[in-house]
């Protein structure tokens, strides 16, 4: 649980209070409250603390020719620290609306400079989805704030948009959490933008879920992904195998 007295960073700016603890080894990022928004190992800074990270690397599972990924929230930093270390034929570009968050993220989580493949920037993510349709292979949205998931992160029009950012056989991403009240709602609001699309990955019971929509139909069998699942883990400190096993027993996969 985090206490207060672990706290070894606080910035407070306007209504905003973005803090930082440790315990153990383990550093987290806060929003102004209790709730962890993103962890890291400090000994190992690159590698994907939090379960639900490692199942936002899912999209690996499902294409091997994802050049280009769009990033909504930055966080801690830590998916797109992972891609950046493990993933050098992929170009990132990070919005990230906060400016504290940004800062922190550099200072206290080893999130790096910007360079000709990591681009991390200030600005309204959703605005910026609007203005860059048909822009990314693959789009990642974990946009949580103190309260939960902003409702403008949630609409129908947002999901829509998400749509519409994504290249021909683009893979949508986005951090969930499983015992929202109003869950089965977004999720319904994802299958309609994705033309039903989707697959759900729950990562902890209960926890995140992170739900996928694809832009094409893709055609799944278990056997397929548990082989791309062995091959990805030749290369990757991630359970992909077992999150096919999940992905199998929550959604309509051969």
């Amino acid at each position: 649980m985090f206490k207060f007295n672990r706290k070894i960073h606080k910035s407070v700016r306007d209504e905003s209070v973005v803090e930082v603890s440790e315990i153990s080894g383990i550093r987290s990022l806060h929003l102004g409250s209790v709730t962890i928004q993103s962890s890291m190992k400090v000994k190992d800074p690159f590698a994907l603390e939090l379960t639900y990270t490692r199942g936002m690397m899912g999209f690996l599972l499902f294409s091997d020719d994802i050049k280009t990924v769009l990033t909504i929230g930055l966080g801690g930093g830590s998916v797109p620290k992972y891609i950046y270390a493990n993933c050098p034929s992929i170009s990132q570009t990070i919005v990230e609306i906060n400016p504290q968050i940004i800062s922190i993220a550099r200072s206290h989580f080893y999130v790096h400079d910007n360079d000709a493949r990591f681009n991390v920037m200030e600005g309204d993510g959703i605005a910026y989805l609007a203005d860059n349709p048909n822009s990314a292979d693959c789009l990642m949205i974990d946009a949580f704030d103190s309260f939960g998931i902003p409702p403008d992160f949630c609409s129908q029009d947002f999901f829509d948009t998400c749509e519409m950012a994504l290249k021909n056989a683009g893979i949508f991403a986005i951090n969930l959490w499983g015992s929202d009240k109003n869950f089965d709602i977004y999720l319904q609001r994802i299958e309609q933008s994705f033309n039903n699309q989707t697959l759900m990955l729950p990562t902890g019971k209960p926890g995140n879920i992170v739900v996928f929509g694809f832009k094409k139909a893709l055609s799944l069998n278990h056997k397929k992904l548990k082989e791309r699942a062995k091959i990805l883990e030749n290369t990757h400190k991630i359970e992909f195998s077992s999150f096919v096993d999940k992905l199998c027993e929550h959604n309509q996969i051969n």
